[in-house]
């Protein structure tokens, strides 16, 4: 009782903490908040066209859901605080259910481990709509194996509003037994929403997201960046950071940046591929769903981020339910990387939104900490790699491995 009074006085504190703390650091880090979220939903109440529907979206359509139910509690103090209660009652629920009555030493840890992330990377973890799919995702993750349906429609939801959760979603597919459920979830609720947005006259814009991340340029923050950040902060020319009026965003150019624009699709493609390639490798050799799928799911998010021309600070808020699962299901195990995702959360957390102006005026200290945050990515993805070659090494490929219950090691996650 006593640990778990401790944990929800915890969370009280980092997340009201976090949410104060948007209001006073430098560089509005819940400006999307009030700039996009608030504007896009408020047209779509008052009948002036529906973000989605009537117009290509940089988000899938079920965004709109929780920018829209925001307004319910913006008679407290606006609509940037009504989000933010919005965020913080949605991880309460999926912390309710990790941590359960505290009496699992591995959820006690997890969720100590995600206040400290809270904490570590900041109030854009909050003021962003990737802080609202990471209690859905987390949700999705402990339930993958009592309730694969439910997890399943959870994960599909997230995916609907922003793309990563699809990432957890194919580890899923690739480790779990019940694909069937899995798969139908997500048809489902692919289903339901195409054929919301087709009734709504949005057919035209039903798949405008993708449209829209294929054909951007390389934003300040990616991996990829990198050396055109370092081009434009060493005064090369042809180099420099510029604010894309249409996704709203900064980017950078430089010399024969095009084909490097042109090639990161198909790289981050490849990378998919290749991470599915290792899961099915390691399904093969018989390794049990609660070895592989945390290690997969990190692989396949941390793939997502280091080949993705995108590199918003929020991304890292994608790493929590894969480590949280990892520490729920070997404490031990993944303790390692969750420290160093934690390192990277401050890493983060140092350059946007504290020292952010240095980025875009390229200075070297900002520079330096985006760099060192965006090489720990690079690293963490080049270790699940390994960790699955490895796991999938030591299997024993024969017949009776094989039919082993692959997910009953895990079978503790339902509540």
């Amino acid at each position: 009782m006593m640990r778990r009074s401790m944990l929800w006085t915890a969370f009280a504190i980092v997340h009201v903490g976090v949410a104060w703390l948007g209001f006073v650091l430098p560089n509005e880090p819940m400006g999307d908040v009030y700039r996009v979220y608030e504007p896009w939903s408020t047209s779509a109440l008052q009948g002036h066209g529906i973000v989605g529907i009537d117009q290509s979206w940089v988000y899938p359509q079920l965004a709109l859901l929780p920018m829209l139910l925001a307004h319910a509690f913006a008679w407290i103090a606006g609509y940037t605080v009504g989000w933010a209660i919005v965020v913080i009652a949605a991880d309460a629920v999926a912390f309710a259910v990790l941590i359960g009555r505290a009496r699992s030493t591995g959820r006690v840890t997890a969720g100590w481990f995600w206040l400290a992330y809270v904490a570590l990377l900041g109030p854009v973890g909050l003021y962003r709509l990737d802080g609202f799919t990471v209690a859905l995702a987390v949700l999705g993750c402990l339930w993958l194996i009592g309730r694969p349906w439910a997890a399943s429609v959870l994960l599909s939801v997230a995916t609907w509003m922003k793309v990563w959760p699809a990432a957890i979603l194919a580890a899923a597919i690739v480790a779990l037994r019940r694909r069937g459920a899995l798969v139908g979830g997500a048809v489902l609720v692919s289903a339901a929403t195409l054929l919301a947005v087709g009734a709504l006259g949005g057919g035209a814009h039903a798949f405008g997201f993708i449209g829209d991340q294929t054909t951007r340029g390389l934003q300040v923050e990616a991996p990829v960046s990198m050396p055109y950040l370092w081009g434009a902060l060493l005064g090369i020319r042809g180099f420099w950071v510029y604010y894309d009026q249409h996704l709203l965003t900064f980017q950078v150019t430089g010399t024969q940046i095009d084909p490097v624009i042109a090639a990161m699709t198909p790289a981050l493609v490849v990378a998919m591929l290749v991470v599915a390639g290792l899961g099915v490798w390691a399904v093969t050799r018989g390794v049990r769903y609660a070895t592989l799928f945390p290690t997969l799911s990190l692989a396949f998010v941390l793939g997502f981020i280091v080949f993705n021309k995108v590199g918003s600070p929020q991304y890292l808020c994608w790493l929590v339910p894969s480590v949280v699962l990892g520490l729920v299901i070997d404490r031990r195990r993944w303790m390692a990387p969750a420290s160093v995702a934690l390192f990277a959360a401050l890493l983060t957390q140092l350059v946007y939104p504290l020292t952010y102006n240095g980025v875009l005026s390229p200075q070297l200290v900002p520079v330096s900490l985006l760099t060192l945050r965006n090489l720990v990515l690079c690293a963490m993805f080049v270790w699940m790699i390994v960790r699955l070659v490895a796991i999938a090494r030591r299997a024993p490929a024969s017949a009776a491995s094989a039919r082993a219950p692959r997910e009953s090691a895990a079978a503790p996650l339902v509540p």
